[in-house]
């Protein structure tokens, strides 16, 4: 591997146990959670986060965001998570998508996204899912939330188990706020659905796992709603 200081990584750097806060590009980490085992991976130069959720007592394997960095990407799929074959997209913009089409060329994935915003991912989708609809990976089953305002028709996941509850929110909700939005309306429209369908519905101990970056808790950011409806963004 060049020493080049703009040289991409030519494989992923898997640690085991969670921290939710990554190393740098290629990067992840994976840890086990009840029936469930999570792996969280930086690619691409938007530290755009990619998850890999696999059900511990089947083949089952569901990939979050193929956003980048492909060959990488391809490459430990096929060697740490080989039942792969559903690929979900939580958003129409171009940085979670990149490395979709070789991702599912490669792998052969069914490709999996809202209605409302498929028509902007470069890649076909098979099978449409909206709020309240239900992803089964496995003896897995994750809940679509939709989360309108950043994009048109933004998805989010949510896992629950015995062991814990996990919310793969997209760019809808980060550390510090909710996802960019273009306007005062959709500002409004995503705050909304933020309140009503994540904040008023799930306990403080769950784990929200974004688009790009570090984790937090739905506990962690309670307090900031009303400072985020005051500022505006």
């Amino acid at each position: 591997m060049s020493n080049s200081i703009d040289s991409v990584p030519d494989h992923i750097t898997l640690s085991e146990g969670y921290s939710g806060r990554l190393g740098g590009r290629l990067t992840g980490e994976r840890w086990t959670d009840g029936p469930a085992r999570l792996s969280k991976i930086s690619v691409g130069e938007m530290d755009n986060n990619v998850y890999v959720i696999e059900s511990t007592a089947t083949d089952g394997v569901l990939l979050v965001d193929a956003a980048n960095d492909a060959p990488q990407l391809i490459e430990h799929l096929r060697d740490r998570a080989p039942g792969v074959k559903t690929v979900l997209t939580t958003h129409l913009h171009a940085d979670h998508w990149i490395g979709l089409a070789e991702t599912v060329r490669a792998l052969g994935l069914t490709t999996i996204a809202s209605p409302g915003d498929a028509g902007g991912i470069d890649v076909p989708t098979d099978r449409h899912v909206s709020h309240g609809d239900e992803v089964v990976v496995g003896d897995l089953r994750l809940e679509v939330i939709g989360l309108r305002g950043h994009t048109p028709d933004g998805i989010a996941l949510l896992l629950r188990t015995d062991a814990g509850t996990h919310l793969f929110s997209g760019d809808s909700l980060f550390p510090g706020g909710p996802g960019k939005t273009g306007s005062e309306e959709d500002f409004a429209t995503l705050m909304d659905d933020l309140e009503s369908r994540v904040f008023a519905a799930l306990d403080d101990d769950v784990v929200v796992h974004p688009g790009h970056g570090d984790d937090t808790t739905i506990g962690a950011e309670r307090p900031n709603l009303g400072q985020w409806r005051e500022r505006g963004w």
